[in-house]
């Protein structure tokens, strides 16, 4: 859960509570299949965002270790 932050987290239990409550109040009609596909572009959305917060601290990982290399070869230059 290190990759969600408070108001990702608040989305996703308001966009579940709304979809839940619409499956209550509109019944088993064909109105399910629009709150259906709402739910599923919000639940990829998210989706998207937890996947760009992985990759993103993947290449700050790789980007500290080339700026810790470039750091040794510079003082290996030096001496």
């Amino acid at each position: 859960m290190k990759h969600f932050d408070n108001n990702s987290l608040l989305v996703i239990v308001i966009t579940f509570i709304l979809f839940t409550l619409a499956l209550f109040t509109t019944g088993f009609t064909h109105a399910l299949f629009l709150e259906a596909g709402v739910f599923l572009v919000s639940v990829k959305l998210i989706m998207m965002a937890y996947h760009s917060s992985v990759r993103a601290e993947h290449m700050e990982k790789e980007l500290k270790e080339i700026k810790t290399l470039l750091e040794k070869a510079q003082k290996d230059n030096v001496n």
